[in-house]
Parts: structure tokens; sequence; C-alpha cells
């Protein structure tokens, strides 16, 4: 018996400041944690119309050949589908990373300079080693605070108006 091969357009490279940069797959922890917070969002966009949820691996190109990001999560309005194509070319309007232990400073300092530099409206930052979720938007040309929950509570959206997510339900497993 002849076993195939299977092609791919699976790939969990990113580029960074022009660098290729590889990833490993998130654990399982991970993964439950970005399933959740897509059964949170999706539902609420999808019902409301406001436009399209998308997550991991899906590239993000903000500059060809220098900045190819695949966020955990992302949002993108209705009124911005154009950016819309084979994957994403554009300023999404909102990205959420979750943090793993050999992620931070790629996420926290890296990615997060990047997409405030490109003015991507709204910066979800999950960290599940705390049970923390910070929101930061664009106010000027930099990320303020604009919600945050750590172990209980809520967080709001600016972006996705009217959405408010109660963090325990993004942290069960």
């Amino acid at each position: 018996m002849e076993t195939q091969t299977l092609e791919r357009d699976f790939d969990l490279t990113e580029i960074i400041n022009g660098v290729e940069v590889m990833s490993p797959s998130p654990f399982r922890k991970h993964q439950a944690i970005s399933s959740n917070l897509s059964n949170i969002i999706n539902p609420y966009v999808r019902h409301r119309k406001l436009g399209k949820v998308y997550y991991s691996p899906l590239d993000v190109i903000l500059k060809e050949g220098e900045q190819r990001l695949q966020p955990d999560l992302l949002f993108i309005r209705k009124d911005n589908m154009d950016i819309v194509k084979d994957w994403i070319r554009g300023v999404p309007d909102m990205v959420c990373e979750i943090v793993s232990k050999g992620s931070v400073g790629k996420d926290t300092v890296t990615k997060k300079n990047i997409y405030e530099s490109f003015r991507v409206p709204e910066y979800w930052i999950v960290i599940p080693e705390f049970e923390t979720i910070e929101i930061l938007t664009i106010e000027g040309d930099r990320y303020e605070l604009f919600s945050i929950a750590e172990g209980e509570g809520v967080v709001r959206s600016k972006v996705i108006e009217g959405l408010v997510v109660d963090i325990k339900d993004v942290f069960e497993e």
C-alpha cells in the first residue's frame, strides 16, 4: 500500500522585523484558552454582524517580507474586510496573543511594538500563568491600558462594541 503525503498550507513561521522566527506548536492549555476566547467572541460578532473572527495559524502581513505575524485570534470589522485575501494583508481591528512561558518578551514587547507601530486599534494580551487579560487600545500613537482583569472579573473591548468577557470563562479548562 502506498502512503500519500498531504500538502499543507500550515506554517508556524512568522517574520518579525525581517527575520524568520519559527514558533513551537502551542501547548494544550494555550489551545484551550484560544478555543474558549473564540467561542465567546465569535458568536457575539456573528450575531451582531460586526465582522469576522479568525484564529492562528493565519498570516497577518503588515509589511511584505518584514512583518508577517500570526496572532492567536484577530477580529476584522465588516468595513475593513478588503484586507481579507489569501491571508490578511493589512491592519486588523483587534489582535490577541496568548503568552506562553517562551514567548513573554516576543508577545509583550516585540509584537506589541509592531502592532503599535502599525496602529492596530486593539491588542489583547492574555497571560495564562496569572489568569490575566490586558486590553490595550491605540490612543494617539501609543497603546494605553483600556481594560484589565486578573484572576476574576471582566474585560471590555473598545473595538468590538459592547463585548464584555468574564475571564473565568476564558481560563476554565
